[in-house]
């Protein structure tokens, strides 16, 4: 599905340098968060089990744990650095688990999760069928999935102004919401619905654009990219081209934002697995079926 792949140790390693300087950064995730949770209102159960996949520091994850106090809340991210920042938002009356993890491999039994959560992280994973394959896998049947991911118009300002200094990957690129929602369909989730918001932020001048996406962990991942120096002489041209497009003394960027939700699939569902449908039953439900001689 993806046209281009994504340096797996790369995310890691820039998601773990951003601990420490998530939280001055993350107004957008704060913005999404938002979102995400007035999707709950569709989630009707007293849920038992909560999971935060890319959780970063936490703040996302402790909201889940202050909406169900009673629910079991864990925080999952493959960044060790990010997890041990989840300990400034976990308390003894509301507590949170940290679990070391990708998102294409939990270590979560097959259908014990009653809430999926994820917040502005998918769009870090390349493989869109192993991800909600996972998904379909742990949720209960009936259980919920909500997400966000960004969408490709995001950073157009900066991949525009790169463009115009030479013709190498600088930006990250991100699949369309169709190309979600299809993956989404195919891995067995029942009744997606995917919006699509646009937000522009604005900044004093493009230089804090890169000092935010370097905060955040954000940086460039594609294995395409250009791994060598960048010259100061090009640098220093994309920075004007960025800054002529600033409106009122302002530079500003885009940010693409699909959220969604579906739900887990009922019991037996087949569900497609290293290129093979598989489908469940509990062995209750099969004694039923068995003639009487």
């Amino acid at each position: 599905m993806s046209a281009f792949l994504l340096d797996p140790r790369q995310v890691r390693r820039r998601a773990a340098r951003a601990a420490g300087t998530f939280e001055r950064h993350d107004a957008l995730q704060r913005e999404v968060q938002d979102l995400l949770l007035e999707r709950l209102v569709f989630y009707q159960q007293q849920p038992r089990r909560i999971v935060d996949v890319g959780s970063a520091t936490g703040r996302g994850t402790a909201l889940l744990k202050q909406r169900y106090p009673r629910a079991e809340v864990i925080a999952v991210d493959a960044a060790v650095s990010m997890l041990q920042a989840v300990r400034h938002h976990s308390s003894w009356r509301r507590p949170l688990l940290r679990v070391a993890a990708e998102a294409t491999a939990l270590p979560l039994a097959d259908a014990s999760v009653d809430i999926l959560h994820s917040n502005l992280c998918f769009h870090w994973i390349d493989d869109l069928a192993a991800l909600f394959a996972e998904c379909a896998r742990v949720l209960r049947p009936g259980g919920f999935l909500v997400f966000s991911m960004l969408g490709p118009d995001t950073l157009r300002e900066l991949r525009s102004a790169w463009a115009q200094v030479d013709e190498g990957s600088h930006v990250g690129r991100f699949l369309d919401m169709h190309d979600v929602g299809d993956a989404v369909l195919a891995a067995g989730l029942r009744d997606p619905l995917l919006d699509v918001q646009h937000y522009t932020l604005t900044y004093s001048e493009p230089r804090k654009v890169l000092e935010e996406l370097r905060g955040l962990g954000a940086t460039h991942a594609d294995r395409a990219r250009h791994r060598g120096l960048t010259g100061k002489a090009r640098y220093r041209r994309m920075l004007a081209a960025y800054a002529a497009m600033s409106r009122d003394g302002r530079t500003p960027a885009t940010c693409e934002v699909v959220t969604a939700h579906a739900w887990g699939p009922p019991p037996g569902q087949a569900r497609r697995t290293g290129g093979v449908e598989i489908a469940s039953f509990s062995v209750d439900s099969l004694r039923g079926s068995r003639r009487q001689r």
